[in-house]
């Protein structure tokens, strides 16, 4: 066993895609902590007679229309993002592992419930039913948004976990331990969460981004996080009938596609060098 799990660490070190989106999500977490590291100064120290100003050698991103340092916000906005994209994929995950392993471990009545109401949840599109929810709660706040994306995003985790469960009490070893007298809390803590353990990671890395681009897109249809906060949906969402005039307003997006893509790029490595049934066939 310790020479089968040797291999794929190893080869997941020399993973080009997973070393590169590692990197920058490192980077993107070190500025989110300490973005005075990097230079960032006060995101609320704006003055209007500098509304709009180019980017120069001392603001590389210009500014803003409320004259406010916009190489400055775009740090901060990682804080948002960051934050939201992990809080989501850890609440989503509690809640799926929670409810997918005893659905699959229960099954019956539970399972069909789970299984029912998993589908009317997915039958609303992540978008559309967050717009919905979140118009009709005022004074939006990080905590709102995060809350629904939960609520709306707990399915796919939790059909995951019940599909490895239901394979898992199926193995000799599982039918041994409750022989033995094995609980239905003994069996999953001890021999069958262990088994979903990689998948939720593996779903996990990828599904950040997921919550990233959806925290994203709220705001900037104006229904996700409310000013003062600072998002780079936000920012984009006040970009969008000027960045003609000033283009230096779109740089959020290119550090939201950078932020996506690592996070999708860090999901696929891992899939390809931890998921079993992957490694399998890549033999």
């Amino acid at each position: 066993m310790e020479g089968a799990e040797a291999r794929p660490r190893g080869a997941l070190l020399r993973d080009v895609p997973f070393l590169i989106s590692v990197g920058i999500i490192a980077l993107l977490a070190l500025v989110a902590l300490a973005p005075g590291l990097f230079g960032a100064g006060d995101p609320f120290d704006c003055s209007l007679d500098r509304s709009l100003e180019r980017p120069s050698l001392r603001h590389p991103f210009g500014f803003d229309f409320q004259g406010c340092d916009y190489y400055t916000l775009v740090l901060y906005g990682a804080r948002s993002s960051l934050a939201v994209g992990a809080v989501v994929v850890a609440g989503t995950a509690l809640l799926g592992v929670l409810v997918g392993s005893i659905a699959g471990l229960k099954q019956g009545i539970f399972d069909a419930i789970v299984g029912r109401l998993g589908d009317a949840v997915l039958a609303v599109p992540l978008i559309l039913g967050g717009s919905l929810i979140l118009t009709f709660i005022e004074g939006r706040s990080t905590l709102h948004v995060i809350w629904v994306l939960v609520v709306l995003g707990w399915p796919p985790m939790a059909r995951l976990v019940r599909s490895h469960v239901r394979r898992a009490r199926t193995e000799t070893y599982v039918e041994a331990a409750r022989a033995l007298g094995a609980g239905d809390g003994r069996l999953l803590r001890v021999h069958l969460l262990p088994n979903v353990l990689w998948p939720v990671v593996i779903f996990g890395a990828s599904y950040v981004a997921v919550a990233v681009t959806a925290e994203a897109l709220l705001s900037f249809l104006g229904v996700g996080l409310e000013l003062p906060a600072i998002s780079w949906g936000l920012m984009l969402s006040e970009a969008r009938f000027r960045m003609l005039q000033s283009p230096h307003l779109l740089i959020p997006a290119a550090f939201l596609s950078a932020t996506v893509t690592a996070f999708v790029f860090l999901g696929e490595a891992l899939r390809r060098n931890l998921d079993p049934q992957e490694m399998g066939a890549a033999r």
